[in-house]
């Protein structure tokens, strides 16, 4: 069943709300490539007695540690940043091939105010490349998109038995400055 509809995040609180929201949908494990984007999702999970976190070492990895997540009867979530989306090409057909519900939730890079060139590229394809392998994508442009758009994700991976990505975008989660 779909967890009722949250109020919306302030931009400071849109972790929370997603975690809040991946507890109401029983999620048991948090897959993710460490990620400055998804940093304080990542705290919030590893520091759920309910959840475990797991730390790959590529993304494609959690594409195939969550397929045996659901093969094992627990639902999961993918964190990544949009350059770990590249990694995931050929492991999508995993992901399809089985129908395997998915949640991935991707922060943008070569966005909004993007210092490093070397992340436009991924950024520019990571939507066509998740769609190309049948993922259905959302996207959260401002931090008040986020949490309808990943509640709206989950109901169509878990209830609906789709692989859904939400993309959001790097002017929700703020343009990095080194």
């Amino acid at each position: 069943m779909s967890p009722t509809h949250a109020s919306s995040p302030t931009p400071a609180s849109w972790h929370q709300s997603i975690h809040a929201l991946l507890k109401q949908f029983d999620v048991k494990q948090v897959a993710y490539v460490p990620d400055a984007g998804h940093a304080e999702l990542i705290k919030q999970c590893h520091a759920d007695q309910a959840m475990t976190a797991i730390t790959l070492t590529t993304e494609e990895e959690g594409l195939a540690v969550l397929t045996g997540a659901w093969l094992g009867g627990q639902r999961g979530v993918l964190l990544m940043q949009s350059s770990g989306v590249g990694n995931c090409a050929n492991m999508l057909s995993l992901v399809k091939m089985c129908r395997i519900p998915m949640l991935i939730l991707v922060t943008m890079r070569g966005e909004w105010g993007e210092f490093n060139a070397w992340q436009v590229s991924m950024g520019s394809h990571s939507e066509d490349l998740l769609k190309m392998g049948d993922v259905k994508v959302l996207r959260a442009e401002t931090a008040d998109d986020v949490l309808d758009c990943v509640q709206a994700a989950a109901a169509m991976a878990f209830d609906g038995g789709t692989a859904c990505a939400v993309l959001i975008s790097q002017r929700a989660i703020g343009s990095k400055k080194f």
